[in-house]
């Protein structure tokens, strides 16, 4: 099912409900650039576990309109109102990479609401305290980061063009990728599916406009919004330790502030990996006992 749903400030936000439309939901949060096209189980997979997955465009990203000055936590409002429109009081949460944080913000600020999240290879906020936030990040991130919190309109700029040459050809992205890739990244991005995949999400984020990538790196590089401390709903974190996107720090800091936190770190895994873990964390959402997944 996919539906353009009007939220609370007018704004629209594109939605896909993927799985069984009376399984269990669990709301996945995608990755930064990206869309609700993003990797995900199959429909029968979903199926067969009694499962629906509710996808959206965050705003600025697809069909979603542009929410300009956004942070983090305003994410929560756009789920808060999907959940609405489809019936659903309470649901699980799962972000990946650019969607982690805003799985996050869905935990801190819809506590009656959300019964488990999931963080996958996730940022900490800007201002973490004792955290270098670019320990460990690769070169490109940490001059993009960097430009957005010091020359917002200097970002812009770059985004829009480098999504122009994106849209004339996804591949450049991953090819752009490619050169930071460590090898258990580069393993996981060679298959032929996920790769389709991946390029089918990019060029969906990308097709309308750059401002969704755009007010991501701004809201990463500013104030969440929310104190992840104050998280009360379960929390699982997953990284891999190689991850040069999002470096392991980032969820070793946020372990120590979630409280009651589960830690899942991966010594041999990196980024891209987490596309394989998906299975595994969407059981552990579900799960009524504790401990990590495949515990």
């Amino acid at each position: 099912m996919r539906r353009r749903m009007r939220v609370a400030d007018g704004r629209h936000v594109m939605v896909e409900r993927l799985g069984d439309p009376r399984g269990r939901p669990v709301f996945l949060l995608h990755g930064t650039p990206g869309s609700r096209l993003g990797p995900a189980p199959r429909g029968m997979v979903l199926y067969q576990r009694g499962m629906q997955l509710i996808a959206h465009d965050r705003p600025g990203y697809g069909d979603s309109d542009r929410q300009e000055g956004r942070s983090v936590a305003d994410v929560a409002e756009d789920v808060r109102a999907i959940a609405d429109a489809l019936g659903l009081d309470r649901f699980a949460v799962v972000g990946r990479s650019g969607g982690a944080p805003h799985a996050l913000a869905c935990a801190a600020l819809m506590p009656d609401r959300v019964t488990r999240a999931a963080a996958l290879v996730t940022l900490a906020p800007w201002d973490a305290d004792g955290l270098d936030w670019f320990e460990g990040m690769t070169t490109h991130n940490v001059v993009e980061y960097t430009r957005a919190s010091v020359d917002p309109a200097g970002l812009t700029a770059r985004f829009i063009m480098r999504s122009a040459e994106i849209r004339r050809d996804p591949v450049k992205l991953l090819d752009d990728l490619r050169r930071e890739l460590t090898d258990s990244d580069r393993m996981v991005v060679a298959d032929l599916g996920l790769r389709n995949m991946l390029l089918r999400n990019y060029q969906e984020a990308l097709r309308t406009s750059a401002y969704g990538w755009i007010d991501d790196a701004l809201a990463f590089s500013s104030p969440w919004g929310f104190d992840p401390a104050g998280i009360t709903t379960p929390v699982l974190l997953w990284h891999g330790e190689k991850d040069v996107f999002s470096p392991v720090g980032h969820s070793r800091w946020l372990a120590e502030r979630i409280p009651g936190a589960t830690t899942v770190l991966e010594p041999a895994a990196a980024h891209f990996d987490a596309f394989h873990v998906l299975p595994r964390i969407l059981t552990w959402l579900l799960d009524d006992h504790p401990g990590g997944p495949g515990e």
